[in-house]
């Protein structure tokens, strides 16, 4: 009897001590502060890296009226006529590269101009007929500038595959000189 009384007792020590361990919350509190960390932090660096994404955005469409803007005071007749008196040298009369380069020196903090793509287009504003390779035919005042910025954002989202996120932007203006 002894033996069985020793069986049960020692039966009912471990169930309490298994009770007592289960019931123990030691360290439920850190294993609850890791996971509520791991997301809390991906959604305050997604909230900071959308916050970056507005901000290029609005750096790409501002850049987008900028080289619009660029064009179209430099046309056929900007300066006065074939004189260009008071433009520098090669500077009178705007053709794509310069567009471009301009549109690319815009410098912005966080913005790489690697990953900017800016395409300027003339055409007749009446005709609607794009220009052949140069602005020469359509750079007439009266004539219509489009400028289209591409921006490809580099999307860093914890626990998300990186990705590209393209921005376009566009900007059509009258030539006015």
């Amino acid at each position: 009897m002894t033996a069985i009384k020793s069986r049960f007792s020692s039966r009912l020590r471990l169930a309490v001590a298994v009770r007592r361990r289960a019931s123990d919350e030691r360290g439920a509190t850190l294993v609850e502060l890791a996971l509520c960390s791991v997301v809390l932090f991906s959604f305050v660096f997604g909230i900071l890296d959308m916050s970056l994404g507005i901000y290029a955005y609005h750096f790409i469409s501002e850049a987008a009226r900028e080289g619009t803007r660029y064009a179209i005071v430099r046309g056929s007749t900007a300066g006065g006529g074939t004189a260009c008196a008071t433009y520098a040298a090669g500077d009178c009369q705007a053709t794509s590269a310069q567009v471009q380069q301009y549109v690319k020196s815009l410098s912005f903090p966080g913005i790489s101009e690697g990953l900017m793509t800016v395409s300027p287009s003339w055409s007749a504003y009446t005709a609607g007929a794009t220009c052949p390779n140069s602005p020469a035919l359509c750079n007439t005042p009266g004539s219509l500038v489009t400028v289209q910025v591409q921006y490809a954002f580099p999307v860093a989202i914890p626990f998300v595959n990186h990705r590209t996120l393209t921005m376009t932007s566009t900007s059509a203006m009258v030539i006015s000189q």
